[in-house]
């Protein structure tokens, strides 16, 4: 069976329990971006939060550019930075990339997965070949 890994987003993130935030399962296989827990700063378990930090590098930034380049300048779905809207977004989708690409060393790597209720940034993974899980079905698999 293949293993999964979660890369989440605050509009999933913020749905969840703090207990369900501090579950064995959540701490083992899911991270948060670094623009998403800057997002959550202002959650009371802020801090054990930041233990699951998926940290913007240069290869995510790099992985970031990539994705930016696919995106019309005129297609404000994704990322509107005049409203502030969607800084994380193609944050989280560049995190799944390189996760991707700093695994597939493994013979037995995890499968990484944005979980998003955000409908650009799942059409984005979609284009992009990332999995994709919603934030019910991320419950779902914490309630297993």
């Amino acid at each position: 069976m293949n293993e999964y890994s979660y890369l989440v987003d605050n509009n999933v993130l913020s749905k969840l329990s703090r207990e369900q935030r501090s579950s064995q399962f959540f701490r083992d296989q899911c991270r948060i971006p670094s623009e998403v827990l800057h997002e959550a700063r202002d959650y009371p378990d802020i801090n054990a939060l930041k233990q699951l930090e998926y940290p913007t590098t240069p290869d995510v930034l790099l992985r970031l550019q990539q994705i930016m380049t696919t995106i019309p300048t005129t297609d404000t779905r994704l990322v509107d930075l005049y409203a502030n809207k969607g800084n994380a977004d193609p944050l989280i989708l560049a995190c799944a990339l390189d996760a991707q690409r700093r695994d597939e060393v493994y013979l037995w790597a995890p499968t990484w997965a944005v979980v998003s209720d955000d409908h650009a940034v799942q059409d984005k993974a979609r284009e992009l070949g990332i999995e994709l899980r919603t934030g019910d079905q991320l419950v779902a698999t914490l309630t297993r």
